[in-house]
């Protein structure tokens, strides 16, 4: 931590994403993005990048669990004869995958009560976890997602999910100006496109705490250590006495 015109910065991990403040974020990790059945990969996306990145995150999640960190699920929500789309956001999602398209019709993916709309069978989310749905790109826009973190004093997020160039960043910037800290874990963020994965990256890296999925759970597990030695603490003395 240091200390900026009488302000108190967290600089260090073990501050950056301690439990006691901070919220894991899950960005649109959703049948239609990731599974070979889904939208994207009935469109023919390359969706190879996401394996490793569900396994780095399933693992990130349950750590996450077991340290008792907040887990917010964002789930990208569309309805029904495009009802939710303005016409700017369909020429915003006609430019999205345009070669696969072959000037096609615009995407539709996400509807609300499809199968795509689901989440991954890995990360469905367990009682106590929140869920929320957003229609553009940022977890901000719309939705009532600051008001869930200010109300559970978050201060950090820890943003992960699909894709990074496009809602993961998007959630990320939105994060910074809504006055949280930002950090990304780069094991736990992944693109069907490469070249804007690392682009968007090269972005982020200079502004945002870059943090990997292996030091988080680090900080993670030490945190739920000293909790359950603290409650082994208190439970000895109340069978005790005190003694």
């Amino acid at each position: 931590m240091i200390v900026v015109e009488g302000k108190s910065i967290f600089t260090e991990p073990y501050e950056l994403v301690d439990p006691a403040h901070t919220a894991l974020v899950l960005v649109d990790m959703q049948n239609d993005f990731a599974e070979p059945e889904g939208a994207f990969g009935q469109l023919g996306v390359d969706l190879s990048a996401y394996a490793q990145l569900r396994a780095n995150l399933a693992g990130l999640l349950q750590a996450a669990r077991d340290a008792a960190v907040m887990v917010v699920h964002v789930q990208m929500t569309t309805l029904p004869q495009r009802l939710s789309d303005s016409p700017a956001q369909i020429r915003f999602n006609m430019r999205m995958h345009e070669s696969f398209r072959r000037s096609g019709p615009p995407l539709r993916y996400t509807v609300v009560g499809s199968v795509g709309h689901q989440f991954l069978e890995e990360f469905g989310p367990r009682e106590g976890e929140f869920v929320v749905q957003k229609s553009r790109s940022s977890a901000f826009w719309g939705t009532n997602l600051d008001q869930l973190l200010e109300s559970n004093g978050v201060t950090s997020l820890v943003v992960t999910g699909l894709t990074t160039e496009g809602c993961v960043e998007s959630t990320a910037r939105d994060a910074q100006f809504n006055d949280y800290y930002v950090v990304i874990a780069p094991d736990c963020v992944a693109s069907d496109d490469p070249a804007q994965h690392d682009a968007s990256m090269l972005l982020m890296r200079n502004r945002f705490d870059i943090i990997s999925q292996g030091d988080i759970e680090a900080v993670w597990e030490k945190s739920r250590a000293m909790r359950a030695d603290s409650s082994d603490r208190r439970h000895s003395n109340a069978t005790t006495g005190g003694q």
